[in-house]
């Protein structure tokens, strides 16, 4: 087996780092993140504008060096062809992130067959692919992570947004089972999952709807830095199967493991109106869920909610304090465990 330099353990910065998703939103705050710290970076979308626009962004934070490659994650073949440009150009991958989305606001009986595969092909099928074309390369090496980026979503679906619930739900399996297989391997590489709040981005203004109202994300809101801060910690420490974002996270996810029947019915009453604003749609409005509306507009992270909402997450700090404790325990344990053995061994 060919090994990577580090043997498995992540190398000290830069490092190549593959993001989808990348030219708006959670993607566009990952780069600009991981951008900060020397990293190299390979930028994955759609639009050319807002690949531009990531790559420049990108520069100015710090990266050694970004290159934005148009693909459709949904295409296997486009993700591998992306996937072998960005080691070309950059070097062996070290960190691939999936964050390419896709959605359709409204009710399930008005989603036709052919908006329900889209968003399955996108916001599933497009984490596969993505992460096939990085295990077939990190697995040789016995080197690399990789982060999915998740929702609260991946454990309780919600009204309005059954398509995008159903590819959150499956990630969340598929996930799980791959990181089984992956232990039982005895790899190095490991894959972590992230799973967010509502956060301020680009995609309620142009996500595919039928609503009568304007989509929103459901409050409490936060700031797409808040998850490129836990993107980027969870590929520093991917010994852990997941990440929970935000307070709201966790209350959600704990509220629909112990009375899932309660959280139907309250989501039931909630759950339409807090999806929308007060202001009428625009049935003219461009979508992207077979285009992208950034090919000649750069749109950024941030969506039109700053006002309302969160730059930080005491939550995820207290999440982050914990987990870096308990990695420091097990490396004191591991100490103690090798200095215990040389003693018996000079003993004897």
């Amino acid at each position: 087996m060919e090994r990577h330099p580090a043997a498995g353990r992540l190398p000290a910065y830069p490092r190549t780092v593959v993001i989808t998703g990348a030219s708006a939103g959670v993607g566009r705050a990952c780069a600009e993140a991981f951008a900060a710290r020397g990293d190299r970076l390979a930028l994955i979308a759609r639009g050319r504008a807002g690949l531009d626009a990531a790559v420049q962004a990108a520069e100015l934070a710090g990266a050694t060096a970004a290159v934005g490659i148009e693909a459709d994650t949904a295409d296997p073949a486009a993700v591998e062809a992306a996937a072998e440009r960005a080691e070309a150009l950059l070097g062996p991958i070290d960190v691939w992130v999936n964050d390419a989305f896709a959605s359709v606001f409204a009710p399930f009986e008005l989603i036709s067959a052919e908006e329900f595969r889209r968003v399955t092909e996108v916001c599933y099928l497009g984490y596969v692919n993505g992460t096939r074309a990085a295990l077939e390369r990190m697995l040789p090496r016995d080197h690399g992570v990789v982060v999915q980026v998740g929702s609260a979503i991946a454990y309780r679906g919600i009204p309005l947004q059954s398509a995008y619930s159903g590819a959150k739900h499956a990630i969340q399996g598929w996930h799980e089972a791959l990181r089984c297989e992956l232990l039982a391997s005895g790899t190095r590489v490991r894959t972590t999952m992230v799973q967010l709040p509502a956060v301020n981005t680009p995609q309620f203004d142009w996500v595919r709807s039928r609503l009568s109202r304007e989509a929103q994300p459901v409050p409490p809101i936060y700031q797409p830095e808040v998850a490129a801060r836990a993107v980027l910690f969870a590929a520093d420490h991917p010994r852990r199967r997941e990440y929970w974002v935000g307070a709201s996270t966790v209350a959600t996810l704990i509220a629909n493991a112990l009375v899932p029947g309660l959280l139907d019915r309250y989501l039931a009453r909630t759950g339409f109106d807090s999806q929308q604003t007060d202001r009428p749609r625009d049935p003219a409005a461009p979508d992207n869920l077979f285009e992208p509306v950034d090919a000649r507009h750069d749109h950024g992270a941030h969506g039109r909610f700053d006002a309302r909402s969160h730059g930080t997450s005491t939550q995820l700090r207290l999440s982050q304090g914990l987990t870096a404790l308990a990695e420091g325990a097990r490396k004191a344990a591991r100490r103690v465990a090798t200095g215990t053995r040389h003693e018996l061994t000079r003993s004897e």
